[in-house]
């Protein structure tokens, strides 16, 4: 597309991860983006637009919405925190640190983005293929994540009316997480009834496809090969393939 044309893109997470990897995909393809970090001296991928803050403060938003400029047409909240606790070692502090990052920042970011989105632009949530099959291991990650997905639906109602669209991509293990060691990652990333791995690559093939599906709305697309269909009772990384 010509510069004329180019569309502004806002990523968060973007310095690492399926994040970076979403941006690069996207500057490919010719967009600017926006690559949300939360430390000075994070790397974003070549050509982004690096913009950093700290999504646990509440005005953290204007920030990157000033270096969007006007009207951008993407915002994908991909950030989160990810931390262990559960039922015999519920952290409050966790559980408000986590409904910070992974709630309220999205909250807050679509907010912002809408006021300055035309109409057209796309909102996408990640979110986490455990939310179709849960298990109480990662609890306030876990109620993180369910809340964002019911924000999902939730701004998607309220902006339909601005023509702005809000959807998610909820994808099962893609890389090691957490404390999980690359034995453990190997011995689990295919444990599902296809058999296949979750690929960041999956996620940037559903990314692409809800900026296409101009009438999806509300939705979340889950990348699992099936995981779901299993029942887990533990987290993937607790269990091992037979």
């Amino acid at each position: 597309m010509g510069a004329e044309q180019q569309q502004t893109a806002i990523v968060t997470g973007a310095g690492k991860r399926v994040g970076a990897d979403m941006a690069r995909a996207l500057i490919a393809a010719g967009w600017r983006v926006v690559a949300h970090v939360h430390h000075d001296g994070d790397v974003v991928p070549e050509g982004a637009v690096k913009v950093v803050a700290d999504l646990a403060q509440p005005d953290f938003g204007a920030r990157i919405i000033a270096a969007a400029g006007d009207s951008p047409t993407l915002l994908v909240n991909n950030a989160a925190r990810f931390a262990e606790d559960g039922f015999g070692s519920f952290s409050v502090a966790e559980f408000d640190a986590h409904m910070a990052i992974n709630v309220r920042a999205p909250a807050l970011l679509i907010e912002a983005f809408a006021k300055v989105a035309p109409r057209g632009a796309l909102v996408v949530n990640l979110l986490d293929a455990k939310l179709a099959a849960p298990n109480p291991d990662f609890l306030s990650y876990t109620l993180s994540k369910q809340a964002l997905a019911g924000l999902t639906e939730l701004a998607a109602r309220g902006l339909a009316g601005q023509g702005i669209r809000v959807n998610a991509i909820a994808p099962a293990l893609m890389l090691p997480s957490g404390k999980q060691g690359e034995a453990n990652f190997a011995a689990v990333h295919s444990l599902n009834p296809l058999g296949l791995g979750v690929e960041p690559g999956d996620v940037i093939r559903a990314l692409f496809y809800l900026l296409e599906a101009a009438t999806m709305t509300g939705q979340t697309l889950t990348i699992d090969g099936g995981q779901r269909f299993l029942g887990l009772p533990r987290d993937v990384q607790f269990l091992e393939m037979k």
